[in-house]
């Protein structure tokens, strides 16, 4: 076995090699896909749930308020995103008792926390947008240039 690989298998927490205290190997958590590590980033980082929470942002909203502001999600994709949301505690469901029964969602504390890390990843989009439009010019370029010299 190697040095700082776990026994279990099903086991997430990252181990370190004799002198790598402190560095994290991403694909420790990355290849197994029963690790709650990537289960969790996977749901926040999907399309849907990343604009559910971004839409969430200090202020409730009914589900067919959701639904009208999120382009292109179905009414079965944005029930599933929500419930799997409200499961991992990041966003609250409450029913109003009144005829229709009205539902609102808002973030949670928790879900708040996570907004705040999606708007620094928006930030720093938004800062090297630029650069890395650039580096996609520059790379296509290459790559056609490459393929007509064949």
């Amino acid at each position: 076995m190697e040095e700082g690989t776990l026994k279990s298998p099903s086991h997430c927490e990252v181990t370190y090699a004799e002198g790598q205290e402190g560095d994290t190997d991403p694909f420790q958590w990355d290849t197994r896909e029963d690790c709650e590590v990537r289960q969790i980033l996977d749901r926040v980082a999907d399309k849907w749930s990343l604009l559910v929470i971004a839409l969430l942002d200090r202020r409730k909203l009914r589900f067919t308020e959701l639904r009208r502001e999120i382009d292109g999600i179905s009414q079965r994709m944005l029930t599933v995103t929500l419930r799997q949301l409200e499961r991992d505690g990041l966003v609250k469901r409450t029913v109003h008792p009144v005829v229709p029964p009205r539902v609102e969602y808002e973030l949670t504390p928790l879900g708040g926390t996570l907004h705040t890390t999606i708007r620094s990843l928006v930030t720093w989009t938004e800062r090297h947008q630029n650069e890395i439009a650039a580096a996609r010019a520059t790379y296509d370029a290459k790559e056609a240039a490459e393929a007509a010299a064949v």
